[in-house]
């Protein structure tokens, strides 16, 4: 997958390279090529120049890369296959698998056309909203510009990519509620993860009017629950902090500072889209923002980060130390041991990531600990956030950035398929004894 995701890179960064994607004469520097198909590829949305630099083929060339790196790679391959000769490889299969969440192999070729169906539907609804508010309110010269704007956005928010056409992302779109409502949307459906798109489109499909709570899978409860509880903290967060800073919600009326406050703090665990001056913001509301970077959206999904379920289940392995209970039952289902290993396994060893990273950009380009922190925390988390200095910085930082992004995107899911076939039961145990904790 690693491979995979490396070889469409490159290929991204060939086509941006061009000439043709240049907006004027000459191409892209090859390290703006580079780091830009990366940020698409990856779904992350960091940029190392502004990209009005690309013309109407580059920016065409952005979308592919924003569409395939959010579908996945293997899951493109799969449909491909299926569409050309109905049959799917073992080992694609299995890509494809642990690229999507899936838990029935058997079930695999309907699981990826449904994951395409709902796709395309996300994504073509949320572009004729964003087409007619585009037109109506005279945001673009004529329905053509404001069509393509509206797709280009509908498939960058649902693909949590954080792309946007404009020099200053969203901002020009703060106090308009159609458009910061209708990509909030996006992102949060594409960040809840394909196993839960699918479940609620079966549920759709097979016309069931009323759905006991019971009956959803243990994993849409668990990534519905914490993903809710984050949408309101994250939020309550922001508008806290900044409700007064002349920077960022200050000068905005009592609806707007709410209309804003509520989109920055739900686009950081996944999307990267902003309204406001994230460089501005008080130090309190970015390490929060770095916390929820940190967390992401839901497994499975076109986001990065641990994982909310991740992120769940520690929180319920604390709960369940605090109160002494020997097992671990969360909605009347008992976690297995080996689930919460990966979860302490996925969190601790992310966490050395970011740490390492940014002592390491730190070091390379003389920053200070909170926009390195923010920056690194970005790109593992693949959310596309900045505090303004990845366009400053050398190429050094440039190639870190890179290379943490392709770990966020594809790092955790790798890890934890090789963590669930690698185990395995010892032939003997040895005896038990108990260290000091605390």
């Amino acid at each position: 997958m690693v491979g995979a995701f490396t070889a469409f890179i490159l290929f991204g960064t060939g086509l941006l390279w061009l000439p043709i994607s240049a907006d004027g004469p000459g191409h892209v520097g090859l390290e703006d090529a580079l780091f830009t198909s990366t940020s698409a590829a990856t779904v992350t949305g960091l940029a190392s120049t502004d990209i009005s630099r690309f013309s109407l083929f580059g920016e065409l060339v952005i979308l592919m890369l924003i569409q395939v790196g959010g579908f996945g790679i293997m899951t493109i391959g799969s449909v491909l296959a299926i569409v050309a000769s109905h049959r799917v490889g073992l080992r694609q299969r299995m890509l494809a698998q642990a690229e999507i969440g899936a838990v029935d192999m058997g079930d695999l070729r309907r699981l990826i056309l449904a994951i395409a169906r709902i796709t395309l539907a996300v994504e073509a609804s949320l572009a004729v909203v964003l087409f007619l508010r585009f037109w109506q309110q005279g945001y673009e010269e004529g329905p053509v510009a404001s069509a393509y704007s509206g797709i280009f956005h509908s498939v960058a928010s649902f693909n949590n990519a954080g792309i946007s056409l404009y020099a200053d992302n969203l901002a020009g779109f703060v106090t308009d509620p159609v458009v910061v409502i209708g990509v909030s949307l996006g992102f949060i459906i594409g960040g809840l993860g394909f196993p839960i798109l699918v479940e609620s489109w079966r549920r759709t499909a097979q016309r069931r009017t009323t759905v006991r709570s019971a009956h959803w899978t243990l994993h849409t409860k668990i990534t519905l629950m914490a993903t809710a509880a984050l949408l309101v903290f994250g939020p309550l967060v922001v508008m806290t902090f900044e409700w007064t800073n002349p920077a960022t919600l200050g000068p905005l009326d009592t609806f707007d500072k709410i209309l804003s406050g509520w989109f920055q703090g739900v686009t950081p665990r996944t999307a990267g889209f902003n309204t406001v001056d994230i460089g501005g913001m008080n130090e309190p509301t970015l390490l929060v923002i770095t916390t929820l970077m940190f967390i992401g959206a839901g497994p499975a999904s076109t986001a990065g980060g641990i994982k909310v379920t991740t992120f769940a289940v520690l929180g319920f392995v604390l709960w369940s130390e605090v109160r002494g209970n020997t097992d671990m039952n969360v909605f009347r289902r008992r976690l297995p041991s080996n689930l919460i290993r990966q979860a302490l396994t996925v969190a601790l060893l992310a966490i050395g990531l970011v740490v390492g990273a940014t002592l390491v950009l730190m070091s390379v380009e003389d920053l200070p600990l909170t926009p390195a922190l923010f920056e690194i925390t970005s790109a593992f988390g693949t959310v596309g956030l900045s505090t303004g200095i990845t366009g400053t910085i050398g190429a050094s930082g440039h190639i870190l950035l890179m290379l943490v992004m392709l770990a966020g995107r594809v790092g955790p899911v790798t890890f934890v398929t090789a963590l669930a076939l690698r185990e395995r039961v010892p032939a003997y145990r040895y005896p038990e004894e108990r260290p000091i904790i605390g």
